[in-house]
């Protein structure tokens, strides 16, 4: 009893700390900005630009492209319902290729921006750009550690403001109990949310975004739920047999990171590579989520084993009922956006 108010008094701090360093009330956090150099002819680029909100108001950033392009004054930025978009085209004579672009205004914001841009053989290449490098030299010849380390990058980053993917994560951790059966149940959840986003990105599989997202939502419901029935003494199926929903929902999670990965768009060079570091970078993320909870809680116990905890067991249900409650804000917002 004593050890299970312990556990329940950590897990409740660790989701003080998720909320207070999260404000985010969505499943994801503030989208990046989007550049993109598509080649028409010879030396002409149609340019797309995408820039998040800030306040309900387009954020101070803007592309200066090479200096050979010229200057055109883009067009008025119009609202989506997701970001601000602008397109037009750019004459660059002799390519893009050695020309270098900056984000004005980037270092003074907490975002960063990807910027795809196409080369005079018809390849795709990616980079992305923060507040602490705004600006790059398109190189002649493309490196394939850019890809890598770009993918890489933006798959870390996206599991760890994907505040309903770390739930659904988290929501298991309370759940299963023993080491081997955890870790288990994590490998399962990695295969399926692995096989999912390969083959929707590939176009394998199509399912419109709005459904899998209100699907998330109810994932993270459920689980919590069952940790609820669990501690009533009547176990559920994922308590008995924690894998197989894992794996389950898992192939519902990878299509909520296929939908992610849509939106940044793949070099068409070098897809396989993109692909793979880009899930590379959401396992690494997880594996990163999943250190820090064990770490906090191990912490916690620290603290709180000082104190005589036989009198909060109630606290012990604080967790399941946040999880819960969040998830079904969740999955009603997510049903109204269909």
């Amino acid at each position: 009893m004593l050890c299970l108010g312990r556990w329940s008094l950590t897990l409740t701090m660790l989701f003080i700390s998720i909320v207070s360093c999260t404000s985010v009330s969505y499943g994801h956090a503030l989208q990046p900005g989007y550049l993109e150099l598509r080649l028409v002819d010879t030396d002409r680029y149609s340019v797309l630009w995408k820039k998040p909100a800030n306040r309900g108001k387009p954020m101070a950033i803007s592309p200066l492209l090479p200096e050979h392009c010229a200057k055109v004054k883009p067009p008025q930025m119009v609202w989506d319902g997701v970001a601000y978009l602008a397109r037009w085209t750019a004459h660059c004579k002799g390519g893009i290729e050695g020309g270098a672009i900056h984000i004005d205004g980037l270092d003074q914001t907490s975002t960063d921006v990807l910027i795809r841009y196409e080369f005079q053989d018809g390849s795709v290449h990616s980079r992305r750009l923060t507040p602490e490098d705004s600006s790059f030299t398109i190189p002649t010849i493309p490196s394939p550690f850019e890809v890598v380390r770009t993918y890489l990058l933006l798959g870390f980053k996206h599991i760890l403001e994907g505040i309903d993917h770390l739930m659904f994560v988290l929501a298991l951790l309370i759940l299963v109990k023993g080491k081997r059966r955890l870790v288990i149940t994590v490998t399962s959840f990695t295969l399926a949310h692995s096989l999912t986003l390969v083959c929707a990105t590939l176009g394998l599989v199509t399912i419109p975004g709005p459904p899998v997202e209100a699907a998330i939502a109810l994932s993270i419901m459920f689980v919590a739920s069952e940790i609820i029935h669990g501690r009533l003494g009547n176990p559920g199926l994922t308590e008995k047999y924690p894998w197989i929903v894992a794996f389950i929902f898992g192939l519902l999670h990878g299509l909520g990171f296929a939908g992610a990965l849509a939106e940044i768009g793949l070099p068409q060079s070098a897809i396989p590579i993109a692909l793979l570091f880009f899930n590379v970078g959401v396992e690494t993320g997880q594996l990163f989520f999943i250190v820090c909870v064990f770490s906090i809680i191990f912490v916690g116990k620290q603290i709180i084993g000082r104190f005589n905890t036989q009198k909060t067991m109630w606290v012990s249900n604080v967790p399941p009922y946040f999880i819960g409650s969040v998830a079904a804000f969740w999955t009603i917002q997510r049903l109204v956006n269909f």
